[in-house]
């Protein structure tokens, strides 16, 4: 009999907790801050270059088949705008990776771990990252 009633508390207070959360999370409610932007931003560039390593194993594959595919793909990056829209996204999700990812390997040895350093430096990674992702357009056009 005692172990219904413990099972009994236990679904009870199972209950409770479940009573209190809410059903629909809206995270376009909360405000995160910069950091948290800014790490968020990190690891999606890192799935894009993911992806890009992809694309980027298989341009490199046609343009070694033969001179012919290596000038067949130079025209298409040449005159295709949507190529290069990738190409540009490409370069702008290394570009704040690398930035990004110098800030956490400075974190990592203890340079700029704090709250007010984090947010400091999360708007200089923002900052630089938008330079260099203006290069990389300018380059690319």
């Amino acid at each position: 009999m005692k172990s219904i009633r413990v099972s009994s508390r236990k679904n009870e207070s199972v209950r409770a907790v479940n009573s209190k959360r809410p059903i629909n999370l809206d995270l376009l409610a909360f405000q995160f801050p910069l950091a948290a932007k800014a790490s968020v931003i990190h690891r999606t560039t890192g799935i894009m270059l993911f992806v890009a390593t992809a694309l980027a194993l298989w341009a490199l594959a046609i343009s070694l088949e033969s001179e012919q595919s290596f000038a067949d793909l130079k025209v298409v990056f040449a005159e295709n705008g949507f190529v290069k829209f990738i190409a540009w996204g490409c370069l702008s999700a290394l570009s704040y990776h690398f930035v990004a990812g110098i800030r956490h390997l400075l974190m990592d040895v203890g340079v700029a771990d704090g709250i007010d350093s984090g947010r400091n430096t999360a708007a200089i990674v923002l900052i630089l990252s938008a330079i260099l992702v203006v290069l990389a357009g300018v380059w690319v056009w």
